[in-house]
């Protein structure tokens, strides 16, 4: 589909008219459309085809003109025009942290930056430090940057190689007469990010199959095809590699490809502590195959239960199973609402009406709908007049629903001076109230947060270390005295299940849980598609050994609104 790459085209317009100086509601309107494409499920060729990209929210008559313009002709009039005598490499730069448009036109104008070497070459010899309104600490923050914007290039979200690697299995599974096929690798362990990918499949006539692999439509180019493995580049530049192992071994060879490095080596040390030896090929006791068909074989031979693929970390797991003691991992299926989203009240492309029927066919008990407050200017946050409007809608629509409540809520915004956003009045009017900082992230956050936390209406803290994955570290901040105060207070913490953020990540999220925290976990989406993020969420709370009790989400309406805060006074 062209979604994405339509998307990359509005988002560099913006970026060269950001970096031009031009007017910012210009630059927002571009910004929307990527964003909307980006979470587009439908192909936006049939949306144009059939007449129907005004109905996509935020898609008005000229940026549906330029997507048709593309569509046709492979080529954007508007792009071309903008990004003129504007190098690639500097637009590419403003996808660094801490470096925005304006430092970057200063630097190639005194400096004659042009590139990333060039930047590079500017900090090394401190003429960086010298432009006007920079100074050091600047220069430095702009190295993290970069030093983050070179290890999200090198991988690929979880999201990317998630739908790449579904794509191909089902291209597989539909072309060819395989029997067993899987992802592999940190893949399957659900990791943030992702090197290659790597899908693992048995079947008759390995040859064929391997041809079949490499005639996938968003084949690039073809690296390798033989009887037993092939890899291709796909769309977007991203590795693929099929390896075709035979039946009997077709366990053994998804533990040793899935890994981790690290929990193979323990399983390895406990095979020849047993006399066997453990390989991709199955486990062996001389020259005998006692195991491999299976994983759960394989485990099981060792001595251990079945290790779920995201605690494969060596970080504990290996102890549990030898006693059987795994904790019982919580499901997609154990959601019963979604604690986090958006609107088109805020900052959103869906109508409330459309995040609840979607919500409905996800079998969903409850939503939360926590638009931004007031102070949050740019995503149009609510002024108090525009949330008891949306309450009212919200009222209307519960009215008319079976089998979903609409809870009413905000993601009220946590001030630079500590303060929230709205007086407490309105606050304990909420069924549920999400606490968040988006702005001043250099100033005090770690206070300002656990000040939130000892308000009695504040039950969750949103994205509670501000990261995002592919471009900011996150907020300069204490996580540990702020759970030492979650605990206290009994508030809740979100996992953010939004794929770029993830946050709390795995590491957090299993401190969180052995410290009696409750997790909360929220798509934050903004859009109706953004609802399907769940499952990245989910995923994380594995990797943090989460079962479903540690999860607010995972309780009946009535038991989760029971668990507020102010009930506990």
């Amino acid at each position: 589909m062209k979604n994405k790459e339509l998307a990359k085209i509005f988002n560099r317009i913006a970026d060269a008219l950001e970096y031009k100086g031009e007017m910012v509601f210009r630059i927002v309107a571009y910004r929307k459309a990527a964003r909307i494409l980006e979470d587009l499920v439908e192909d936006v060729e049939v949306l144009n085809k059939e007449g129907r990209l005004n109905e996509l929210p935020g898609v008005g008559e000229g940026i549906a003109k330029k997507i048709d313009e593309y569509l046709r002709t492979g080529k954007m009039k508007k792009y071309e025009e903008v990004t003129k005598g504007i190098p690639d490499t500097l637009l590419n730069m403003l996808d660094i942290q801490n470096i925005g448009p304006k430092t970057l036109a200063l630097a190639n104008k005194k400096l004659k930056v042009k590139n990333l070497s060039d930047l590079k070459r500017v900090i090394r010899d401190g003429s960086l430090a010298k432009l006007p309104q920079m100074g050091e600490k600047k220069v430095e923050n702009i190295k993290k940057g970069i030093e983050l914007y070179e290890r999200a290039s090198a991988r690929l979200s979880i999201a990317v190689a998630e739908n790449v690697a579904s794509e191909i299995v089902d291209y597989l599974k539909k072309n060819t007469k395989i029997e067993d096929i899987s992802p592999a690798g940190s893949l399957r362990r659900w990791k943030e990010t992702i090197g290659d990918i790597d899908i693992l499949t048995t079947g008759r006539d390995g040859a064929k199959i391997i041809q079949i692999f490499t005639k996938f439509p968003k084949t690039e180019r073809i690296l390798a095809a033989g009887e037993t493995k092939g890899s291709i580049i796909v769309e977007g530049g991203v590795q693929v590699d099929l390896r075709i192992v035979e039946p009997k071994s077709y366990g053994a060879a998804l533990q040793y490809f899935t890994g981790s490095k690290a929990h193979n080596i323990r399983l390895r040390n406990i095979a020849k502590s047993k006399r066997l030896k453990l390989s991709e090929y199955g486990v062996y006791r001389g020259k005998k195959m006692v195991a491999g068909k299976t994983e759960y074989d394989v485990y099981k031979i060792l001595g251990l239960a079945y290790i779920p693929p995201e605690l494969r970390e060596d970080r504990g797991e290996v102890e549990l199973a030898q006693k059987n003691r795994l904790p019982k991992l919580i499901e997609l299926k154990d959601i019963k609402g979604d604690l986090q989203m958006h609107s088109i009240y805020s900052d959103s492309t869906a109508t409330i009406k459309e995040l609840a029927d979607f919500a409905q066919k996800l079998n969903y008990e409850y939503i939360l709908i926590s638009d931004h407050s007031k102070s949050v200017k740019y995503a149009h946050g609510l002024e108090p007049n525009r949330l008891y409007k949306q309450w009212k809608e919200i009222n209307n629509i519960n009215n008319r629903l079976k089998k979903l409540k609409v809870l009413k809520g905000v993601e009220v915004d946590i001030v630079k001076d500590g303060k929230l956003d709205y007086p407490d009045k309105i606050l304990k009017e909420c069924d549920l109230v999400v606490a968040a900082i988006h702005q001043g992230f250099t100033r005090n956050v770690t206070e300002r947060i656990c000040d939130a936390m000892d308000n009695p209406y504040v039950d969750i803290i949103a994205h509670p270390t501000g990261r995002l994955i592919s471009s900011r570290e996150g907020y300069v901040i204490d996580i540990h005295a702020i759970m030492k105060k979650a605990a206290r207070t009994g508030t809740w913490l979100e996992l953010n299940a939004y794929w770029d953020r993830l946050d709390l990540n795995d590491v957090n999220v299993k401190v969180a849980k052995e410290m009696g925290i409750k997790i909360s976990i929220g798509t934050d989406a903004h859009s109706v598609e953004g609802l399907l993020w769940m499952k990245f969420g989910v995923a994380t709370a594995r990797r943090g050994w989460l079962e479903p009790k540690n999860v607010v989400n995972t309780y009946p309406l009535k038991r989760l609104l029971q668990l507020r805060k102010i009930h506990k006074k």
